[in-house]
């Protein structure tokens, strides 16, 4: 009977591990690792349901969301942005957003789509770059708690900081980089967070 409760305590960790890893990689790229983040397991393991739900249901409503519609969700605050057709897909997003489970709050910065530029995308790739290069070269910030995002010279930062200090250091970084012309900064202090590790 003990072996048996020992072999699903090991099998339910096993699971639970190779669900979560050691660090997630999100819709933005580098996701936060899991040995830095503030966040306790269990709230992670809820950010990451919710963020794969509201996965799911965008690509159920529509295929072109799969790449078009990017989100992050963090301690129940859903971020989406990307680029849609109309103005109604963009009200309709954010209906499907706050209709997922434990759902606190919804940011949408989704655009409206515009003729392709190679000139602007190129632009905003290099100051996602260059921001993403002065951050992980800062010993004060911990580059990993935050995910970039550039659309026409305006970053949007998400993310998870230490202290009031980082948080600062890391959209003056942003504000430093040539041609931006704006930052969309929605960082959290960890004492923000409904539950913490300790």
């Amino acid at each position: 009977m003990k072996n048996k409760k020992i072999f699903l305590l090991l099998f339910v960790f096993l699971a639970l591990a190779n669900c979560v890893g050691f660090s997630s990689q999100g819709v933005f790229g580098t996701g936060v690792s899991i040995a830095i983040d503030p966040r306790t397991i269990g709230t992670q393991i809820d950010d990451s349901i919710m963020q794969k739900n509201l996965s799911a249901k965008l690509l159920a409503k529509d295929k072109k969301y799969f790449l078009s519609v990017k989100s992050k969700v963090l301690d129940g605050r859903t971020f989406i942005t990307g680029k849609v057709d109309t103005i109604e897909e963009k009200f309709q997003i954010t209906k499907i957003a706050w209709e997922i489970k434990g759902t606190r709050s919804v940011k949408n910065d989704l655009k409206i789509k515009e003729k392709f530029n190679f000139k602007q995308s190129a632009k905003d790739v290099l100051i996602t770059s260059q921001l993403r290069a002065a951050m992980i070269s800062s010993k004060d910030i911990k580059a990993v708690n935050y995910n970039i995002d550039t659309y026409k010279k305006k970053i949007y930062i998400y993310g998870i900081a230490q202290n009031d200090n980082e948080r600062t250091k890391v959209i003056n970084e942003a504000k430093e980089i040539l041609d931006v012309e704006d930052v969309i900064a929605s960082i959290f202090l960890v004492e923000d967070l409904r539950i913490i590790k300790n």
